[in-house]
């Protein structure tokens, strides 16, 4: 939609005709924050009219995760997620926000990535492993841009680990960033630090016109929405690792052929299959290994339940009988599986928290990637 100003805000709340759609959608509201729920009424009665100045101070503004079920089913197709992001940007700006999203956008500042970890040990999960740097002189074909919660959290290491291991089994020609890689910038555009997104998307843009990249999979959903979405890369094509993997498997480029004996069922990360629909390639990458049992939950693809990491909320501490990630993995232990699959770095994170909440450690939560890999070993 076209940029969002105080005066489009008012007229985007003002088309909300109250049906309630959002409100039976929105898994905050279905939770145990019904009444806190940030929709068009409650955002467009908090700026005061008629100079349209911000004057909102309301952690309920930052319950949103974006996971744009609201958006779906709005008959006036409201935009309630953009709008909710605007508004958090001038609270960021008063500086009236919880210490862990300041330190998240510090740490951005200071080294690239939200997780307050140096440059140093961005390429740190590469060791033993058979993977180019283009920081470095070197040439590829295909540019793996990691992420920051890929490249530096440990469990989700070991999903990028799988990656590059498919990629050298397929023989693809595929460098990464190194330490000269930034964050993409969702993280701190949801926030509502639209300054320094801006600095992190020209920072990477320069980077991919300096090394000549045309071509770009991401591991994860986020980065593969904010390239595709709010950068300007014309030349460059940018696929999700789902969809490049997908392409392998289909064209015979990599062949899974050890047999897993799992039951699996599979949980759509929101950005990845309500934003992007794309439902059929992780499903089909599952189908393809010998002994996978696929079986699905009750709300899948574009009714799909959010696991409440989006949207910066996965730096921020939320109750146990709030969690989202409790809720879904309640409603995914129905099918009895052996283990949960997704293929998003912030998914398998609270859906892990959520099997140690909940203390059921019979489920395994594992990455389509990790999977695969354990297929053509």
């Amino acid at each position: 939609m076209s940029e969002i100003t105080p005066v489009r805000i008012l007229l985007e709340s003002d088309k909300c005709i109250r049906c309630g759609n959002c409100f039976a959608v929105c898994p905050v509201s279905l939770t145990a924050r019904m009444n806190k729920f940030p929709g068009p009424k409650h955002i467009g009665g908090d700026i005061p009219r008629p100079t349209h100045e911000f004057e909102v101070n309301d952690d309920n503004l930052f319950l949103c995760t974006a996971c744009c079920a609201c958006r779906d089913v709005c008959p006036g197709n409201i935009s309630i997620e953009e709008i909710t992001r605007v508004v958090r940007s001038k609270i960021v700006e008063s500086g009236r926000f919880a210490k862990t999203l300041k330190d998240a956008l510090e740490s951005t500042v200071k080294y690239g990535n939200p997780w307050g970890l140096p440059r140093s040990e961005r390429a740190k999960w590469t060791k033993g492993l058979t993977v180019k740097d283009l920081s470095k002189g070197e040439k590829a074909d295909v540019l793996l841009f990691v992420g920051c919660t890929n490249a530096y959290d440990t469990r989700s290491q070991e999903v990028t680990k799988s990656m590059a291991k498919i990629l050298n089994k397929a023989k693809v020609d595929f460098g990464i960033l190194g330490t000269d890689e930034s964050c993409c910038g969702e993280p701190v555009r949801w926030i509502g630090e639209t300054g320094l997104f801006e600095e992190l998307k020209q920072r990477n843009t320069e980077l991919f016109e300096k090394h000549g990249v045309s071509k770009i999979v991401t591991m994860s959903p986020h980065c593969y929405d904010t390239l595709n979405y709010y950068y300007d890369l014309k030349k460059t094509k940018v696929q999700h690792y789902t969809e490049f993997l997908y392409e392998l498997v289909h064209t015979g480029r990599v062949k899974p052929s050890k047999k897993v004996n799992m039951r699996i069922t599979f949980h759509d990360p929101c950005t990845l299959g309500r934003k992007h629909k794309v439902f059929d390639e992780p499903r089909e990458i599952l189908k393809s290994i010998p002994g996978v049992d696929l079986i699905e939950m009750e709300r899948v693809r574009d009714e799909g339940f959010c696991c409440g990491g989006g949207a910066g909320r996965v730096w921020l501490e939320t109750p146990v009988k709030e969690r989202l990630s409790v809720a879904r993995l309640h409603e995914a232990s129905k099918t009895k599986p052996d283990v949960v699959a997704t293929s998003c770095p912030w998914c398998l994170t609270q859906l892990e928290d959520a099997v140690k909440t909940i203390g059921d450690e019979h489920v395994k939560i594992k990455d389509v990637a990790e999977i695969f890999a354990e297929s053509i070993e």
